[in-house]
């Protein structure tokens, strides 16, 4: 007996030497080994490389101040919203693999109109409306206009680096994200097809609400996202100037636009929502009136362009708003909008800032070096030539771009003898697509469709600024 089970082999044993448990073994083991080389070789005390890892720290810790708060969790909602109250039919009728493709594409290309988004805020929102059954070709023309057809950033790059070049970029901006997203359908049409045949089973479902209600409904959250983030305009007087003087008050009425919603079409108890209105209104007077005056030149980011004033009212009216969707009682869509918000925020915010921070490290903030040598930069996209084109089109790719912070980089360049046409693969590039955005991408569509992807962008940027630089 005892020989017997001591010559037998246990199954466990085999499970723990067959191939496929070896090869994850060595994997491992070598996935460690580079983990312990690496921090072997840091090369500490290297100028240049101190310098990228302040420069990493930097961006990730601006990207946090400026973003996360202001730009990302507004987006975070928005997307748990259109998963929960957005009928999955309307999404299947306008976006779907079945969808009318001019109605489809046409909804997708001219969404940066209304949202003045940059690469990653798009993210929550495209990864919202892909889980609800949006087609491939029109998700993508989504993704890429949200941040790309940005009016702001179009009257601005006309009015500081010419009109041709502005509106080549509102052209090439729309233009893009159409050709994009059919080649992308086109690429992968078997799997399109599939969900096509998916999307006719899919039987029609009752709207959960009155139209009426879900477009007020969003309508105050996509002020609050687009108002909060509005950029200062170059000239200090006219209508842009006038809206971002007041961007807190437009900011506030949304705010208060949204809790009224709350209140009327999801039940939320009153009280509640008048408690957080209060909260907000004297985080607002305490930091103008408190603060500010008598701590502002000690607070972090003070005299950079960090909006306390606006900031920490919007962080209390946030954390209120997560009290009441999660805290005590409250219907199901509430707390399932509060769920899938965190859903989003659990899956986006990690890979985003892990982007940010290797991209601040190869290539630093604006204005700033990393890794790579800044006139490395220079002298690649200097002229009209098509490498120039192509490197200008990956630089924008992989570089982290701030809504608007790109023409003022794109001036610099020029200045320094970077030619129309890599200036105009950067715009179409840049704003786009970024490494972080590119992570939360892959996370989403898979590798190889986000490779494909940011291809076709650097592909069809390089060609576009190789021909306008050849004819203007």
């Amino acid at each position: 007996m005892t020989g017997d089970s001591t010559s037998s082999t246990s199954p466990s044993t085999d499970a723990t030497h067959s191939p496929g448990s070896i090869l994850r073994q060595w994997k491992v083991a070598l996935i460690g080994l580079a983990v312990f080389a690496i921090f072997f070789g840091l090369p500490l005390g290297w100028e240049r490389f101190d310098r990228s890892v302040f420069e990493a720290l930097a961006l990730a810790r601006w990207y946090a101040r400026e973003h996360i708060i202001l730009c990302l969790i507004p987006a975070f909602f928005i997307a748990g919203a259109i998963a929960v109250f957005i009928s999955q039919h309307a999404v299947m009728k306008y976006l779907g693999p079945n969808a009318s493709k001019p109605v489809a594409y046409g909804v997708a290309s001219v969404s940066g109109t209304i949202l003045a988004v940059c690469s990653c805020t798009v993210l929550p929102l495209f990864s919202g409306i892909w889980r609800m059954g949006a087609g491939l070709g029109p998700a993508v023309a989504f993704l890429y206009s949200g941040p790309a057809i940005n009016i702001l950033a179009v009257v601005l790059t006309a009015a500081v680096l010419g009109p041709e070049l502005g509106i080549a970029r509102a052209i090439g901006a729309v233009g893009f994200s159409v050709v994009i997203g059919l080649a992308m359908h086109m690429i992968y049409r078997k799997e399109e097809a599939a969900r096509a045949r998916n999307a006719a089973a899919f039987s029609d479902d009752d709207q959960m609400r009155p139209l009426w209600q879900t477009a007020l409904y969003f309508a105050a959250m996509i002020g609050i996202l687009v108002f909060a983030n509005w950029g200062k305009p170059q000239s200090e007087s006219g209508f842009w100037f006038m809206i971002w003087t007041n961007k807190w008050l437009i900011t506030s009425a949304f705010g208060f636009m949204l809790g009224i919603i709350l209140g009327a079409f999801f039940m939320i108890r009153w009280w509640k929502i008048l408690a957080v209105m209060l909260a907000t209104m004297a985080a607002w007077v305490l930091t103008v009136h408190v603060l500010l005056p008598a701590y502002g030149q000690n607070l972090p980011g003070y005299g950079e362009g960090l909006p306390y004033e606006g900031l920490i009212p919007f962080t209390v009216a946030t954390i209120g708003l997560c009290l009441i969707l999660s805290v005590g009682r409250r219907n199901e869509q509430s707390n399932e909008w509060m769920e899938q918000s965190w859903t989003f925020a659990k899956q986006i915010t990690p890979l985003l800032l892990a982007g940010v921070l290797i991209a601040g490290f190869l290539l630093g903030r604006p204005g700033e070096e990393g890794m790579i040598p800044a006139h490395w930069i220079e002298s690649m996209v200097g002229g009209n030539s098509l490498e120039a084109n192509f490197y200008a089109s990956v630089i924008g790719a992989l570089m982290y771009f701030a809504t608007l912070t790109e023409v003022p980089i794109l001036q610099g360049l020029i200045g320094n003898g970077m030619g129309k046409g890599p200036a105009l693969a950067l715009l179409l590039a840049g704003p786009a697509i970024s490494l972080p955005n590119m992570l939360v991408i892959r996370s989403v569509l898979g590798t190889r469709k986000t490779l494909v992807f940011v291809l076709l962008v650097v592909i069809m940027s390089t060609l576009t600024g190789w021909l306008y630089g050849t004819f203007f």
